[in-house]
């Protein structure tokens, strides 16, 4: 049997119905921007295999990095232990995250390290003695799939099997152009009629939602309003960290902080899942306590992995040095460049753009699902022309890893053209 085969014997695949999906690819090696499947076709990685691998496949300095701590001390339990790599992270992190984040817990992926802070902010006041049970979130979030975090999410057809079931989440509208005040009068209302908690956000990007964006001086408002009544705040940067926005983290546009961060994707430069949620003293203090039931029970088997932590340790270094800068510098500008010759084009709606990330909105007949018909042609057209884009509904973004090529570039941004034609 072909690889294709086996795997349509023996797996279950990730927002998939099996039913109705095309067969998936099988991949038999990736090197940089490009990967190749068992025929040995050619595809272009647009999107960095769901956004995790900035710095390409087969990144030999990671490689490298995570050989020689496989060679010294691959695992080890963090539950009373504790390794350099784990410490080595923390010093590394607290040294690039916003100043007030001071304390830095582990988990597995983007829903365990949104999980934990979820979890985090209603036992702060249950620890305070205080009854705070509500989310805030915006309308259409993505935060993850494990219950709070799906909870927290608002696209529904994620959690509609689940309704009636998860923690109490009010909603907000986000603010994007034209609708900054009624997401702040929203989130003002939701203060004063419920007991809130916390508000979770991705800042200035909702990915999944269709890379739709919104401006740094909205959500310094909303931080602020969320500060004066005591309500914690998550930035959920696990897709737009580490450079993806143009700075290494989304909220180094915001005049304001928030009390937490949920980092993962491109944490290990997309080599081992590992997640992180960082935290303010503030936060940890409430945990402290001479009350054992004040601790965070909470923990993952392969919390703090170090191989796990020497891939951070190796992507962080990668990620500063000059060359990488400039190659998000130029992928911006080149995305712009795109951005003005498509955006007028009579079949596009809008065209948007920040740092490495861009998104065009191409006008349809009919309302589009977010797995609707025109996502599937466009997907399948992408495949055919050997780019992995995965359009959300009537939505193309690019997110590729940072060191693609200006060629590589030109033939997504021309296969996208065509793609746009031929719908």
């Amino acid at each position: 049997m072909t690889l294709t085969e086996k795997d349509s014997q023996y797996l279950w695949h990730p927002y998939t119905q099996h039913k109705t999906s095309q067969t998936p690819i099988a991949i038999s090696r990736g090197e940089g921007a490009l990967l190749w499947d068992e025929n040995g076709k050619e595809y272009i990685d647009a999107i960095a295999s769901w956004w995790v691998n900035p710095f390409g496949h087969s990144n030999k300095f990671i490689a490298d990095a995570v050989y020689k701590q496989l060679t010294t001390l691959e695992h080890v339990l963090f539950g009373g232990f504790t390794h350099e790599p784990a410490v080595k992270v923390a010093e590394k992190l607290i040294e690039i995250l916003p100043k007030n984040q001071q304390k830095i817990f582990f988990s597995d992926n983007g829903s365990t390290a949104v999980e934990v802070a979820i979890k985090v902010a209603l036992q702060y006041f249950f620890n305070k003695n205080e009854k705070r049970t509500t989310i805030i979130a915006f309308e259409n979030a993505f935060h993850g799939d494990t219950f709070a975090a799906m909870a927290a999410s608002g696209i529904s057809f994620y959690t509609q099997a689940f309704q009636g079931m998860f923690i109490d989440v009010v909603r907000i509208p986000v603010p994007t152009k034209g609708q900054e005040q009624a997401s702040f009068d929203a989130l003002t209302n939701v203060i004063q009629n419920h007991n809130c908690a916390g508000f979770i956000f991705e800042p200035l990007v909702q990915g999944a939602a269709g890379m739709v964006m919104y401006k740094p001086e909205a959500l310094a408002k909303l931080i602020q309003i969320c500060a004066a009544n005591k309500v914690l705040t998550i930035a959920d940067e696990v897709m737009t960290g580490f450079g993806k926005t143009g700075k290494t983290f989304a909220m180094d546009y915001v005049s304001e902080v928030p009390d937490m961060i949920c980092l993962s994707k491109a944490l290990t430069g997309g080599t081992i899942p590992m997640a992180i949620t960082t935290f303010t003293q503030d936060i940890f203090d409430a945990f402290y306590d001479d009350d054992i039931n004040k601790a965070l029970f909470h923990g993952h088997t392969f919390t703090a992995n170090p191989t796990g932590c020497a891939a951070v340790l190796a992507s962080i270094d990668l990620l500063q040095t000059a060359e990488m800068q400039a190659n998000i510098e130029r992928i911006n500008a080149s995305h712009l460049e795109f951005q003005k010759k498509i955006e007028n084009h009579s079949k596009v709606i809008t065209a948007r753009t920040l740092g490495v990330i861009f998104a065009v909105e191409i006008k349809s007949d009919s309302e589009e699902s977010y797995y609707g018909a025109m996502r599937t042609k466009l997907y399948n057209f992408f495949i055919e022309n050997g780019v992995v884009l995965r359009p959300v509904g009537n939505i193309v973004y690019i997110l590729p890893p940072y060191i693609m090529t200006n060629e590589q570039l030109q033939k997504v941004y021309k296969t996208i053209e065509e793609a746009i034609e031929m719908v």
